[in-house]
């Protein structure tokens, strides 16, 4: 069976970086096609090595071409993936995939997600989620015909490998579609304004509200101000996918088992806890520096507005 070539990229409905891109311009370079979607922590956690490729063998003719599809509807804005890029450097072509032809075109289902382009223009290798690195380098210096040392790349921040030995707590969704181990007392009601409470003990990989808000399919959102989210977690990192309704920063405070987090804080917060919603993104609000044990996370929001979409965890 012959291996599959690059699809159309016309479905995209814009460009960043660059001019529309097609197959037939991309023929005889080397292509790594890269899906991502800006605030997965897996795509964030993955990007300091796609970058470091795009700039190591640009000179040699690879083309890296970044396909921005969104998961969560907030991501559809351009506006916030032009942040995403200007945040983490990237200086390659990014289309922009809104209707998901070009997802659909490569019948992709993961975010992220690798596909390594011969110079004839044939899909000869895929990789989907984090690691395997050093294979897929030796992958793209195979296709460009050279040989070297791996180059070398240093997560920093949200972009730091994972503590896989350590992590013990799922990615956990606030939206009823996908949200599971909601504990606080009476249920979820879908899609309007309620009041939710703590329950008495919130157990490991277990979430809950407090104050007035109205959950929907992909998101919880704050009616009111002085709302809490709490999550019991097992992990060196704590994100929360975050967005304000508008144009606002609005203010949070985070609490590690009821105090502020000192050197526990993440890049998002200062030593109090103290951080603000600016725009749509993962902000990290945890990053345990000594033993990683299970801890309380509580982040509260003084203005109303706020949307929690998903906690992650590293």
């Amino acid at each position: 069976m012959a291996s599959p070539h690059l699809p159309r990229l016309d479905g995209a409905t814009g460009w960043l970086n660059s001019p529309p891109l097609d197959p037939a311009q991309l023929r005889g370079s080397v292509v790594l096609v890269n899906f991502w979607t800006l605030t997965c922590i897996n795509w964030l956690r993955q990007e300091p090595y796609v970058r470091a490729w795009s700039q190591a063998y640009r000179d040699d003719g690879l083309v890296v071409v970044g396909v921005h599809t969104p998961e969560f509807s907030v991501e559809h804005d351009v506006d916030q993936v032009r942040r995403a890029i200007a945040a983490r450097g990237i200086d390659y072509p990014v289309a922009i995939d809104n209707g998901y032809a070009v997802w659909n075109a490569f019948d992709n289902q993961y975010w992220p997600a690798l596909y390594f382009v011969d110079t004839d223009g044939v899909i000869r290798d895929e990789h989907f989620g984090e690691g395997r690195y050093d294979e897929s380098e030796r992958v793209i210096q195979r296709l460009l015909g050279i040989e070297r040392s791996p180059v070398p790349v240093r997560g920093l921040g949200v972009e730091a490998e994972a503590d896989w030995s350590h992590l013990r707590t799922p990615e956990t969704y606030l939206g009823y579609a996908r949200g599971e181990h909601f504990a606080s007392p009476d249920g979820v009601a879908h899609d309007e304004g309620a009041t939710y409470a703590p329950p008495d003990e919130l157990p490991r990989n277990h979430w809950a509200l407090a104050g007035v808000w109205t959950i929907g399919a992909e998101r919880a959102a704050l009616d009111r101000a002085g709302g809490s989210v709490a999550v019991r977690f097992h992990a060196r990192d704590a994100h929360l996918v975050l967005a304000p309704a508008g144009p606002a920063p609005i203010p949070f405070r985070v609490l590690l088992d009821g105090e502020p987090p000192g050197p526990c804080h993440g890049v998002d917060v200062d030593e109090n806890g103290v951080g603000q919603v600016e725009d749509a993104r993962l902000y990290q609000l945890v990053r345990q520096r000594d033993t990683v044990r299970d801890r309380t996370l509580e982040i509260t929001f003084q203005g109303p507005g706020v949307e929690a979409y998903a906690f992650t965890f590293g």
